[in-house]
């Protein structure tokens, strides 16, 4: 969380370099200064900068990036938007009663209704 995409990059060159081909970059977001409204801040810049450096794929963490499952929708949508790969995103058929992580956890619904939400293009320029 707070490594710079450099050392980010030199890290999965080592895993790569002895002999793991199998490297994902995931970013699940930086640290910040407000902790009162999300638990990380979710760096979407990292996906076009990452695209430009790197020939790996990129994931996107939301659930993690944010805390808050509230905010889980709209920044997956993001993520989408800027070009990521792929999404992990936790899910909880009761995030109340989670043992860790609950706040950040989408329903089995909530879940379903992104990922509807995500078949559909994310803008739409024609009316």
């Amino acid at each position: 969380m707070s490594a710079t995409i450099e050392e980010w990059l030199m890290a999965a060159e080592y895993i790569l370099a002895a002999g793991n081909p199998n490297v994902i970059l995931c970013e699940r977001g930086i640290r910040t200064f407000d902790r009162d409204y999300t638990r990380n801040t979710l760096d979407l810049a990292a996906i076009p900068v990452l695209r430009k450096l790197t020939h790996l794929p990129i994931m996107i963490d939301p659930s993690h990036g944010t805390g808050w499952a509230e905010f889980v929708p709209a920044m997956a949508k993001a993520a989408v938007a800027a070009g990521t790969d792929a999404l992990m995103i936790e899910v909880h058929p009761n995030p109340a009663k989670a043992l860790s992580d609950g706040a950040q956890s989408l329903t089995p619904d909530q879940f379903d209704e992104l990922m509807q939400a995500l078949q559909r293009p994310l803008v739409s320029l024609s009316r």
